[in-house]
């Protein structure tokens, strides 16, 4: 079991602590924002668990019916924790909808918020390390778990001081209101995860200046050849696929170009951290194109 796993597995359970806690909030206040945020938090439990099983599967090594790995088995994770979110925004409105046509007066709402609270603090760290793992592993898996928990955490935060303001006002019909806002904070953050995810399925381009580094890399390891062009990168889960045709002198020895490729790929491993996969398909002069990546 690899680092990502023992993630996955660890949220798991600091999901079933938190979720305990939310439904003692929920129970001792009744309050119906409050145990929306506590439905959210099954989810959280039940994502984790399927990111837990996606990492399993990811790291399964190439196979005759998959030769390139099955490392986008992390964005099925993502885009099923999407769904989750949208049924738990879902029974969240319906639940919210009952409380506003009958709202109630709420139970014990200091001893319930102060449980909430310790609730809260736990995920805001266990969020920030998830997403922190995530980004520094490449694991869109722990990445799109550990979104969802800050997003819980913002959404708690919300709702225990719109529940204190319940409490002190005595207006009940705040309570489902804010129950409300939760689901559509939650629908947003469901959006945003399968939509990333879906990009990853359909390799969709990386985005901010990867292109250019790679691109910085290859035109300072590729001495001895005259340009690169026609360069592609994706991303499955933590893994790279490169492509990219280089342009050598028609002369040239297959085997001095060959130590060129071996130096532009250790360049471009060490950038991408070691998980790439690398073609380059090696060309002559003639098929130079002028947006080409010049040599340094």
């Amino acid at each position: 079991m690899d680092r990502s796993q023992k993630a996955a597995l660890a949220s798991v359970g600091v999901g079933l602590v938190v979720l305990g806690l939310k439904f003692l909030a929920y129970s001792l206040t009744g309050s119906v924002a409050l145990f929306s945020d506590a439905l959210e938090s099954t989810i959280n439990v039940v994502a984790a668990g399927a990111a837990f099983f996606a990492l399993r599967v990811s790291a399964l090594p190439p196979d005759s019916n998959h030769p390139y790995g099955h490392h986008k088995a992390e964005y099925f994770s993502a885009v099923f924790e999407g769904v989750l979110v949208v049924l738990a925004a879902g029974m969240i409105f319906r639940e919210a909808y009952y409380g506003f046509v009958d709202p109630q007066p709420l139970d014990a709402p200091v001893a319930g918020l102060a449980i909430n609270g310790v609730a809260t603090v736990i995920n805001a760290v266990w969020g920030w390390t998830l997403l922190r793992w995530g980004r520094t592993w490449r694991s869109p898996a722990l990445v799109a778990d550990g979104r969802h928990v800050l997003t819980d955490v913002w959404t708690s935060g919300g709702v225990i001081a719109g529940v204190a303001i319940v409490a002190v006002t005595g207006q009940s019909v705040l309570d489902p209101l804010l129950a409300g806002f939760v689901a559509l904070n939650i629908l947003w953050s469901g959006w945003q995860m399968v939509r990333e995810a879906t990009g990853g399925l359909m390799d969709e381009a990386p985005g901010g200046d990867v292109v250019d580094r790679l691109k910085s890399v290859i035109a300072g390891e590729a001495t001895g050849a005259i340009e690169a062009h026609d360069l592609r990168v994706r991303h499955a889960g933590r893994m790279s696929f490169v492509e990219f045709h280089l342009i050598v002198d028609g002369e040239m020895r297959v085997a001095e170009a060959h130590v060129i490729c071996d130096r532009i790929e250790a360049g471009l491993r060490q950038e991408l951290g070691g998980h790439a996969v690398i073609n380059i398909h090696v060309e002559p002069e003639e098929k130079a194109k002028l947006e080409g990546i010049p040599v340094l």
